[in-house]
């Protein structure tokens, strides 16, 4: 069953550019390298300029798990957390098939 993940993080002032181009590096080696997601995209506020989206969807429980022990996300982690203000909140999707 498809499951979808919509992520929310806050940036800090100052640190969007750097967490745009991290993040967006992230996106592509995901996109490369993971044959079960479906898709990854970042979306900004349009009421907040600090709030990022995050939009996942992966093929099954298997692939969203694969995709937190790669390399590259857990590198691209290590960055990101000295751009943000915080944990980002987590919803997870169920798909509708």
């Amino acid at each position: 069953m498809a499951i979808g993940l919509l992520a929310t993080i806050t940036v800090l002032e100052g640190k969007n550019e750097a967490f745009e181009r991290t993040f967006l590096d992230l996106t592509e080696k995901v996109r490369a390298n993971e044959p079960g997601n479906v898709f990854y995209a970042l979306h900004k506020s349009g009421s907040d300029p600090q709030v990022y989206k995050v939009l996942e969807s992966y093929e099954d429980q298997a692939a969203l798990e694969a995709h937190g022990q790669t390399d590259y996300f857990k590198a691209a982690n290590v960055k990101l957390a000295g751009l943000v203000g915080g944990r980002p909140d987590i919803e997870y999707l169920d798909g509708v098939e």
